[in-house]
């Protein structure tokens, strides 16, 4: 997953392009997310699918170094003096492990969040973006279905349009986290501290793969504090599994290339998100009065009209025949609201999965386009 130029911002957003089954890496979050009442679904939904054991038995940092060295050599064919080199220029970071140790804060309700991102400057900062990059973008756009105003919602969201990569070492950031995650010391949290661990480690030895195959000098780029990086804070096995080549020069370049940003975020959303071209991401709904809210266990937009309608839902826009959706519910200003969200909508989720990230980036978009908003 995800920052804008707030600092604290940054790690709402950091883990945009985290791999599916590495659901470790959901929100640090610029507002960092404690665990609601059972009876209100977490913000960052769980995914269906079992994690695998993970084994708990602690192992040296001396062994699992060596261990790291073997595998990612034998993974990847790259020399083990060379990752041994590499390694001997990285550094633990106590910022990183001190970032990564915040104590969790109360889930924002939305009409809090929302103002943290959807700002006028920021509408005026994305149409500004668009204006200049718009043939790009629209070249971008007829090929993907993916609308250039989401584009630049991510981007605004991530990095306010590239005004805030991060200052990291994105190397001695994954060799920290994946060597030192900080350990709360309760035991209830350690399996997962073990697994988001592992997941940094994997992370780092992508980091050489992905040196490697778009001949990076992994020793000199920077990112987020945990190793996302580019406009669109992509972390090493995102960059890899989804960066595209948009502007034909035999390298995926995040970094410098915007065409292969565009390509690459539209990417994402297509390869991993399923999203449809010409299809809605959400409209508001109504649920009938004395109807308890339907709050499911994901963003898996797996219901009927016909099944949400049977638990009082409607839609307050035209919406495809056929669709299927999913309910959101979110704290607004006035009271409740509802939404309905499509496939587009969750696509949004599997770059950060939060309901109100991908809410926000939705508005953000609309705003861009010149669409009005509702009220927070």
């Amino acid at each position: 997953m995800m920052k804008p130029a707030l600092t604290g911002l940054l790690a709402l957003v950091l883990f945009g392009c985290v791999p599916k089954d590495a659901k470790l890496a959901s929100p640090p979050a610029s507002v960092p997310v404690s665990t609601p009442p059972a009876s209100v679904p977490a913000e960052a939904a769980p995914e269906k699918t079992a994690a695998p054991a993970v084994d708990l038995t602690p192992v040296p940092f001396e062994t699992a170094r060596a261990n790291f060295v073997r595998d990612t050599s034998a993974r990847f064919g790259i020399p083990a003096a060379e990752i041994e080199a590499t390694l001997a220029k990285a550094n633990f970071l106590d910022s990183v492990v001190a970032a990564m140790s915040r104590p969790a804060e109360r889930v924002k309700p939305w009409h809090e969040y929302r103002p943290m991102f959807i700002t006028q400057a920021r509408i005026d900062g994305g149409r500004a973006f668009l204006a200049k990059n718009r043939a790009a973008l629209e070249k971008v756009q007829a090929e993907t279905g993916v609308p250039a105003e989401v584009i630049v919602a991510i981007i605004g969201v991530e990095t306010s349009y590239g005004g805030n990569t991060g200052k990291y070492s994105v190397l001695d950031a994954l060799y920290t986290l994946a060597f030192r995650y900080p350990r709360s010391g309760d035991p209830a949290r350690l399996e997962r501290e073990v697994r988001r661990e592992l997941f940094f480690r994997d992370e780092l030895a992508q980091l050489f793969a992905l040196g490697r195959e778009e001949r990076l000098d992994i020793t000199a780029l920077k990112g987020s504090y945990a190793g996302a990086m580019g406009m669109g804070q992509f972390m090493p096995s995102s960059y890899r599994q989804f960066a595209v080549d948009g502007d034909g020069d035999g390298r995926r370049d995040l970094f410098n290339s915007l065409d292969d940003v565009f390509a690459s975020i539209a990417n994402y959303f297509v390869e991993k998100g399923g999203w449809v071209a010409g299809g809605p991401i959400a409209v508001p709904a109504t649920l009938a009065e004395g109807r308890e809210p339907f709050n499911p266990e994901d963003w898996t937009p797996e219901h009927s009209l016909e099944s949400l309608a049977a638990r009082g839902y409607s839609a307050r826009q035209p919406v495809p025949a056929g669709a299927t959706a999913t309910p959101v519910s979110l704290e607004g200003s006035a009271g409740p609201q509802y939404w309905l969200g499509f496939r587009n909508y969750y696509a949004i989720t599997r770059y950060n999965i939060s309901k109100m990230y991908a809410m926000a980036v939705f508005q953000l978009s609309e705003a861009i386009a010149g669409r009005e908003l509702p009220p927070a």
